[in-house]
C-alpha cells in the first residue's frame, strides 16, 4: 500500500462521520419522510370502502359489496342494477377517491389503471433521471424530481374525469425513486463505507418507517383524499432549498475530471467539521486522480458500458433480477393490507412498523455477515414465511386474524430486511462513472416488475395461496442469484468500467466475510 490519497482517505479527511455528514443525514431524514408519504399515499387515496345498493325496499335484499339489487319477482330472485346508486360506509369517515367518483361497479378499472400507470412513470422517470443524473449530477435530477412529484399529484387533486387522473399518475410516477435514490447516492458517497450502514440504515429506519406509518392517520386526520394528497405533497418544493446545503456528488464530479471542483467540495465539508486538508494531501488526490480516472473521462461511458464485459454484465443483470424479485414482493406484501380481518389502515400502520426492526437488525448485521450473506439470507427467509403464510390460510378451517396477521408481520418484516439491504448492495457493485444510469436502470426493472403486483394478487381469486406461493418462490430464487455478487464491505468501490469487471476476482458463491474469507480488492487498495 502506497501513501497515495484517494476518495476514502479524503473522507477520512475531512472527517469520517462529523457535523456535515450528520446534516446530510438530517436532510435524508426529511427524503425519507416525503418518499414515503409519495409511494404509499396512492394507497391511501384510492381505498375502497364498504359499499351497499342505496334503496330500501320490502321484497328486495341489499348486500354489502354487491353492484346488484336482488329482488323477488313472480316469485323467482331476480338481479337488477343499483337504481340510486350507493351508501358508502367509510373507515373513520375517509372520503376516498373512489367513493368521490363512485368509480365502482364497472370503474373499478379507474383505480387499478392508475396505480399501474404510476409504475409506468416510474419506469420511464427511472431512465431519464437515470441518464440526466450520469450528465449533469444527481442534486439536480433530485431537486428537479421532487419537484416533479409535487406537480403530479397537485394535477390528481384538480382531475375529475379518469383520463386526468391516469395521465396524473403518470406524472407522478415519473419522479418515483429519483426523489429518494439520488439523495441516498449523494449521502452514501460522501459517508466513508464502515459508516455507511450506520448512517444510511439508522435514518431509513427510523424516518422512512415513521413516514410510512403515520401516512393512514394524516389520511384520517385530513377527512379526504384530496385534501391529503395536497398536504403530503407541498412539502416537495422545500427540497428546491437543497441546493444551499448539499454539495453535489465529489464522486460523480472526479469520473467527470472535475477533480478541481470535488476538491472545493471537500474544503467546505473539512470547514463544517473543523478540519484542515493538508496541501500535500491535495496534491496527492489530483495525482490519484489523474492516474485512475481523467485518462479514461473522454470515454463518456453509459449504461450499455455494463453489459459489454462479461464479468460486469453477469453482475448487472443479476442485481437487475434480485431487484424485480426485491421490489414486486416489497410492493405486494407491503400493499396486501385487505382480507385480514382488520381495518386497512391498521393492518398498513402495524406491518409498517417493521421497517425499523428491520433497519436496526441490518445495522446489527450486515457489517460482521457481509452484503451477500445478509441479503440472500434475508431473500431465503422472506420466501419461506411468504409461502407458509399463504398455505397457513388455505388450510385454516375458521381464519384467526390475529394469526394471519402475525404471519403478514414476519413476512414484512423479511422482506424489509431484503429490500433495505439490497439497496446498498445494488449502489455499492455498480462503478460511479455510471452509477446514475445503473441504479436507475436496477431500480427501472424493479418497477417494471411491479406492474404486475395487483394481478397477482388477485389470483388469490383461483386459490388462496396461491399469491404467496408465487411471491415465496421467487424470493428464493432471488436469494440464489445473490450468491453468485462479490462482497463490498470494506472494500473501495469501483469507479470505472474496469474496476466492475475486476471487482471480486476469484470469490466463490459460498464465500462470506462473516467466514473469514478472504476480502476482494478493486483496483486501488482501501487506506484506513
Amino acid at each position: 500500500m502506497d501513501d497515495a490519497v484517494d476518495i476514502n482517505a479524503m473522507l477520512h479527511m475531512v472527517g469520517d462521520f462529523g457535523r456535515y455528514q450528520l446534516l446530510l443525514l438530517c436532510l435524508f431524514s426529511i427524503i425519507n419522510v416525503l418518499s414515503a408519504f409519495h409511494y404509499f399515499g396512492q394507497t391511501f387515496i384510492g381505498v375502497v370502502p364498504e359499499y351497499k345498493c342505496n334503496y330500501v325496499g320490502a321484497n328486495e335484499s341489499v348486500l354489502v359489496g354487491s353492484c346488484h339489487l336482488k329482488i323477488f319477482l313472480d316469485d323467482h330472485l331476480k338481479e337488477i342494477p343499483c337504481p340510486n346508486g350507493w351508501t358508502f360506509k367509510s373507515p373513520y369517515n375517509y372520503i376516498s377517491i373512489i367513493q368521490q367518483f363512485d368509480w365502482i361497479c364497472g370503474l373499478e378499472w379507474v383505480p387499478a389503471l392508475g396505480q399501474s400507470i404510476f409504475f409506468v412513470g416510474s419506469v420511464f422517470g427511472s431512465l431519464v433521471f437515470g441518464v440526466l443524473a450520469d450528465k449533469i449530477g444527481r442534486l439536480h435530477c433530485l431537486v428537479a424530481s421532487n419537484t416533479l412529484a409535487c406537480i403530479g399529484n397537485m394535477v390528481t387533486v384538480y382531475s375529475t374525469d379518469p383520463t386526468c387522473f391516469v395521465m396524473s399518475r403518470f406524472v407522478a410516477g415519473c419522479a418515483t425513486d429519483t426523489n429518494f435514490v439520488m439523495m441516498y447516492i449523494i449521502v452514501m458517497e460522501y459517508i466513508r463505507p464502515k459508516m455507511r450502514t450506520f448512517g444510511l440504515n439508522l435514518t431509513i429506519g427510523l424516518f422512512y418507517c415513521l413516514g410510512c406509518m403515520a401516512v393512514p392517520w394524516v389520511a384520517v386526520a385530513l377527512g379526504n383524499w384530496w385534501l391529503f394528497l395536497s398536504v403530503i405533497s407541498l412539502p416537495n418544493l422545500l427540497i428546491i432549498s437543497f441546493y444551499l446545503y448539499v454539495p453535489e456528488s465529489a464522486q460523480w464530479l472526479i469520473s467527470k475530471g472535475r477533480t478541481s471542483k470535488a476538491i472545493e467540495c471537500f474544503k467546505e465539508i473539512a470547514r463544517y467539521n473543523r478540519r484542515t486538508i493538508p496541501a500535500k494531501a491535495i496534491d496527492s488526490l489530483k495525482d490519484y486522480c489523474e492516474k485512475h480516472v481523467d485518462a479514461l473521462t473522454g470515454k463518456h461511458e453509459n449504461l450499455l458500458g455494463l453489459l459489454k464485459t462479461p464479468k460486469l454484465r453477469k453482475k448487472t443483470l443479476i442485481l437487475i433480477f434480485k431487484s424485480m424479485v426485491m421490489t414486486l414482493c416489497y410492493d405486494a406484501i407491503s400493499r396486501n393490507v385487505n382480507g385480514l380481518g382488520y381495518s386497512p389502515f391498521v393492518v398498513f400502520t402495524i406491518t409498517s412498523s417493521t421497517i425499523f426492526p428491520a433497519c436496526i437488525f441490518i445495522l446489527a448485521t450486515q457489517d460482521r455477515v457481509g452484503r451477500k450473506a445478509l441479503a440472500s439470507g434475508a431473500l431465503f427467509v422472506s420466501g419461506l414465511f411468504t409461502i407458509s403464510s399463504g398455505i397457513f390460510q388455505a388450510f385454516m378451517e375458521k381464519p384467526v386474524p390475529i394469526i394471519i396477521l402475525s404471519l403478514a408481520i414476519i413476512a414484512r418484516l423479511s422482506v424489509n430486511i431484503a429490500y433495505n439491504s439490497g439497496a446498498q448492495y445494488a449502489v455499492e457493485l455498480i462503478p460511479v462513472v455510471v452509477r446514475g444510469q445503473g441504479v436507475s436502470a436496477i431500480h427501472v426493472a424493479g418497477y417494471a416488475a411491479s406492474f404486475f403486483s395487483p394481478q397477482i394478487l388477485l389470483l388469490s381469486n383461483l386459490w388462496i395461496p396461491l399469491p404467496d406461493v408465487i411471491l415465496g418462490v421467487l424470493l428464493i430464487l432471488g436469494a440464489a442469484a445473490c450468491l453468485f455478487l462479490p462482497e463490498t464491505l470494506d472494500k473501495v468501490l469501483p469507479l470505472t468500467l474496469e474496476d466492475g469487471e475486476i471487482f471480486g476476482e476469484n470469490e466463490g458463491i459460498f464465500e462470506f466475510s462473516c467466514c473469514g474469507k478472504s476480502r476482494t480488492m478493486s483496483r486501488a487498495d482501501l487506506i484506513e
